[in-house]
């Protein structure tokens, strides 16, 4: 007998087991160690195991590469760097992959039902993966919306040794005649210039042809970067990782360091469950408010707590955001992109600001195996002229642009997205619509005016199934110049690139019996973000009358994941998750 590299022990020329002070391969050893296991490491040898290999921890690098958009088309090379990272520090990488899904390209049309169903498959493919194949310790990299909480949901389902990657954020595109810059959203508020007849098919190309110039994902504090940055708050990534250009140099350090850090967290014993506390969401609810990020982020901070054991609640963003201004002046309400922010400093400095100021808890655990204060402890301020993010005592809004509202038509919560410079107030005349699409209809079509409450149903987690984001209608909205003159209540979502006086993740949903089931085209709404209410001002007789005669519509899906999705999924206040009742 005799003790191989790693701490193996072999007899008769097999590696028999992990000695008991091996911790760092307590799901590999099960895999490959001892004579039983040799159908597993005659498996492993052609695609690139080593004898040596056999006795190394082995650390699985998921990548979401794809060809489908452009926030994923780099990840591959990533992968190979994460892979680098890993194995110089004496671990054994195997890079396997994960499905991807473009929200920008699905966007108004049946297929973005598949989004938000596509974290659930992104999180289930990890988890079944690395469960099956006994990786001692993971890093993961994310590009698009649902990659990214996907991802961090099959962390802390797995609980091992883990370090998130973001695939970083695509430059600005820059029209070649007024050098000005511009981004997706710019393409879908031209589709409604180009309706209003503001900008003609020619202009509308233009827009299109120069929007998106590479790899990365879309460039303002939209989803992507909003979880990124969350993330990062929480502690699963380096320090930085949310701010990088996706080709830059810097992205690949990230990567290459990032599997240094699995293997380092592996060898600690540092899990993921151990770094995802209480007030590790505190923290990422806190980032995200200052940076005024996406309404996407409570839905997918809900479900990775939820996946963590650690109790979230809707309500917790209304706590932390009674003193947490916004800070940063970032599209798609603001002036700048996430290439901005990461060429005056990226996130580090506004996180030491927060902490300076008594509004993170400096004692979390990271994934560098240190606490959040000690990561910022060297971190200097943003340069002086700089107007990216503002000093706390210049906001650009004195409390949250994240609101919880709740009233007679969200009996269980809505959350809205109100930075003030719609106003804080709206009453208008109710306008229905059984979907997306022809509430978009309508807007392009002329047929929403002034005054109007465009009400879009039966498009929430259940009803659409799949809760789609309405970029389209809203980007349609702010193109035809109504972006102060409607609003939009849904119980569907918003893209982090949707912005204007617009409420979405109303519960119950529709297809459920909720109250927004019962609204007709006249009828009075008000939106209130400073008393956080959403309420229809009708009688509680005639909404009692109108509940009786309500009856509740087929099923959309029979067959196939959408059907399952239906059928398993909760309510947008619960994060929308798939496993809260097995």
């Amino acid at each position: 007998m005799q003790l191989a590299g790693g701490g193996a022990v072999w007899l008769g020329g097999f590696p028999i087991m992990s000695s008991p002070s091996d911790s760092s391969r307590k799901f590999s050893s099960i895999v490959v160690d001892g004579p039983s296991r040799a159908g597993a490491r005659a498996m492993l040898r052609p695609v690139g195991f080593t004898e040596a290999d056999f006795a190394k921890p082995v650390v699985g690098i998921a990548s979401t590469w794809s060809m489908v958009t452009p926030c994923n088309m780099h990840i591959d090379q990533l992968a190979r760097h994460a892979e680098e990272g890993a194995n110089a520090a004496g671990g054994k990488a195997v890079i396997f992959g994960t499905i991807t899904v473009s929200d920008g390209i699905s966007m108004g049309t049946p297929g973005m039902r598949y989004s938000l169903v596509s974290r659930e498959v992104i999180a289930d493919s990890i988890e079944t993966v690395a469960g099956a194949e006994g990786f001692d310790a993971l890093v993961t990299i994310g590009g698009c919306d649902k990659n990214m909480p996907g991802c961090v949901m099959a962390m802390a389902r797995l609980n091992r040794p883990s370090v998130f990657v973001y695939g970083g954020t695509i430059l600005p595109g820059i029209f070649p005649d007024t050098k000005k810059e511009c981004d997706i959203v710019s393409v879908y508020e031209a589709i409604g210039q180009n309706a209003a007849g503001k900008v003609d098919s020619a202009g509308l190309q233009a827009v299109e042809s120069c929007a998106v110039p590479g790899p990365g994902s879309c460039g303002g504090m939209y989803t992507a970067n909003t979880m990124a940055s969350a993330i990062e708050a929480l502690g699963l990534s380096l320090p930085n990782s949310s701010a990088q250009i996706a080709i830059s140099a810097e992205k690949r350090e990230d990567c290459r360091r990032a599997g240094e850090a699995a293997m380092a967290l592996a060898k600690a014993g540092i899990r993921p469950r151990d770094i995802l506390t209480k007030k590790a969401f505190e923290n990422a609810i806190t980032v995200v408010i200052a940076l005024g990020g996406s309404t996407n982020a409570v839905l997918h901070l809900l479900a990775i707590a939820h996946d963590s054991k650690v109790k979230v609640s809707i309500d917790d963003f209304t706590r932390i955001g009674k003193k947490v201004p916004v800070l940063a002046d970032l599209k798609p309400s603001g002036k700048y992109g996430m290439a901005h922010l990461s060429r005056v400093g990226g996130l580090p400095p506004l996180m030491k600001m927060l902490l300076d100021a008594g509004l993170l808890h400096g004692d979390c655990l990271t994934v560098t195996g240190k606490t959040v204060a000690e990561n910022l402890r060297d971190v200097g301020p943003y340069p002086v002229g700089q107007d990216v993010v503002r000093p706390l005592s210049n906001p650009i809004k004195p409390d949250s642009h994240l609101r919880i509202l709740y009233g007679n038509l969200a009996p269980q919560g809505a959350v809205a997205k109100i930075t003030g410079k719609e106003g804080l107030q709206f009453t208008g005349k109710a306008i229905t619509f059984e979907s997306e699409e022809t509430a978009l209809q309508s807007i392009l079509a002329g047929k929403v005016k002034a005054g109007h409450v465009i009400v879009i149903r039966n498009e929430g987690p259940r009803g659409g199934p799949g809760m789609r984001e309405m970029l389209a209608p809203t980007s349609a909205v702010m193109g035809r110049g109504l972006g102060k003159e409607v609003a939009l209540i849904t119980d569907g979502r918003f893209s982090g690139g949707s912005h204007g006086f617009v409420v979405g993740h109303i519960t119950p949903e529709a297809c459920n019996g909720g109250p927004l089931a019962l609204v007709k085209n006249g009828d009075t709404i008000t939106i209130d973000a400073v008393r956080n209410e959403l309420t229809l001002v009708l009688p509680a007789k005639e909404i009692a009358a109108r509940r009786k005669a309500w009856k509740p519509r087929a099923p959309k899906e029979t067959r196939g994941v959408l059907a399952k999705y239906a059928k398993l999924v909760t309510s947008a206040s619960e994060g929308a998750v798939t496993d809260k009742e097995l």
